[in-house]
């Protein structure tokens, strides 16, 4: 329902006096105004009424026999809801006016009054609750925005990163294989607990495995069980991973790791849905999705021989891929934001805010260890810092200077030429209105670029000046 269509709507008012005369010159007056009046001769009465049926207004009366205004209010305090109450009385003064007021009444009005009056009070308490609805519509508009781009515990802001948990929040409602690449701490295990949590299979496991953590002459019974006797040790039957997680979800974390015989045995149990314990002659049927991730190129991998091209088409059948932090900056004063709520919870502190110099190095920073680095040296400051305030010097030693060496390294990194050119566009732009003092002017020259090809550059990367 639109808000222009509630006000447009009759209005359901109560009136409550024990006088006769003044409860139909009410409704008289009041049904002329649009209103739909009910009338009860004293608060009793009222009570059984505002229990059945839902008022917007309610006009009563405060002095009346068997129960009054204020036993009423009292009384109806948990049925009224959202009802705007208006007092009504000959024997009023400004401490009965409060009295109401404290008891739940939004206004008062003195007997005998005039017709405007009431009416005048009663649209005064209109626009009140118009700009209360207004306001639970924007409030509920936000949380809705906030829940469209929140997936998991993971904050986003940035359109990239929206649209990226937009997709994986899309993939989840099926059975798909997802394979989640992307930096070391961009945050991979977190999108796979959150494809598994919006899942239809949230109800059941999710078994969590690092490839690389794991000894690789361990991962085969890790992964698929053994049968008693298998090897010295093996003193009982035992359930793989894959088996814990039948009917709900594995993810395999560090999928580069695997050694090539592990793959094929791996590309075995997603073509058949089934397994082999070790030392088994039967296979066993299981029902398990399977989500990877990695920070390597298996592209890279497949072509260097080193993974093979078969798992590697059967994982990326939804590739999602997570930007590191420092393509997506809107991200960061967000996730300081959490973060510092986290630690002031953990660690007992009042942490309130980031000194603007702290802020623009936290900005700056290039990040190699994404979210996880972000998190670590928010962690540190939070316990060096003795005010409210993270400032400059309860960042790590040297933070912010290393960005020049990783500018090259980075560079050296990266194999898109595309990428590197845009890398190295946005870093001698940045350098450039640093030097200038942000005049964009002279920093156009400096780079020997013309002032709008600047300023289109600048909304294109993103620089805060």
């Amino acid at each position: 329902m639109k808000n222009s269509d509630y006000f447009s709507e009759y209005k359901r008012l109560l009136i409550i006096d024990d006088e006769e005369n003044m409860r139909h010159m009410l409704t008289a007056m009041l049904k002329k105004f649009g209103y739909s009046v009910d009338s009860a001769m004293n608060g009793r009465v009222a009570l059984e009424m505002v229990g059945h049926e839902p008022y917007d207004f309610i006009l009563c009366d405060i002095k009346m026999p068997e129960m009054d205004g204020m036993d009423f209010l009292h009384a109806a305090r948990d049925v009224l809801g959202e009802t705007t109450v208006i007092m009504m009385s000959a024997y009023g003064n400004i401490e009965t006016a409060i009295g109401a007021m404290k008891n739940g009444a939004y206004d008062y009005i003195s007997k005998p009054f005039k017709a405007d009056e009431v009416y005048l009070t009663l649209k005064k308490a209109e626009e009140r609750e118009r700009l209360m609805r207004e306001n639970r519509f924007l409030k509920e508009r936000i949380q809705k925005i906030e829940q469209d781009f929140c997936f998991g515990n993971m904050i986003a802001k940035s359109g990239v990163m929206r649209e990226t948990l937009k997709m994986a929040e899309k993939v989840a409602r099926y059975d798909t294989t997802v394979l989640i690449t992307g930096e070391s701490g961009t945050g991979k295990e977190l999108v796979a607990r959150g494809i598994h949590l919006v899942s239809n299979r949230s109800g059941k496991s999710l078994i969590t495995v690092n490839c690389g953590g794991i000894p690789e002459n361990l991962l085969e019974s890790e992964f698929f069980g053994y049968c008693k006797g298998a090897f010295t040790g093996a003193d009982k039957d035992k359930k793989g991973l894959f088996q814990e997680a039948d009917q709900g979800t594995i993810f395999l974390d560090e999928i580069g790791e695997l050694s090539l015989p592990l793959q094929v045995k791996l590309l075995r149990v997603l073509q058949e849905n089934e397994i082999r314990p070790v030392g088994s002659t039967k296979t066993i049927k299981v029902d398990a999705r399977v989500i990877t991730a990695t920070a390597k190129n298996l592209e890279a991998e497949v072509q260097a021989g080193r993974f093979r091209e078969d798992l590697f088409y059967r994982l990326n059948v939804m590739p999602i891929t997570l930007p590191p932090l420092r393509e997506r900056e809107e991200d960061i004063p967000p996730l300081i934001r959490h973060f510092i709520d986290r630690f002031n919870r953990s660690l007992g502190k009042n942490m309130v805010s980031v000194a603007p110099a702290a802020m623009s190095l936290l900005l700056k920073h290039r990040w190699p260890g994404n979210v996880r680095e972000l998190e670590n040296v928010i962690e540190r400051a939070t316990v060096l810092a003795e005010t409210d305030t993270i400032a400059s010097e309860h960042l790590p030693p040297g933070f912010g200077k290393q960005d020049e060496d990783s500018f090259d390294l980075t560079l050296g990194r990266e194999t898109s030429l595309k990428k590197a050119q845009k890398f190295l566009e946005k870093q001698m732009i940045t350098r450039a209105l640093e030097a200038t003092d942000g005049n964009r002017t002279r920093a156009a020259k400096r780079l020997e670029i013309s002032h709008p090809s600047l300023l289109s550059k600048i909304k294109a990367y993103g620089i805060r000046l």
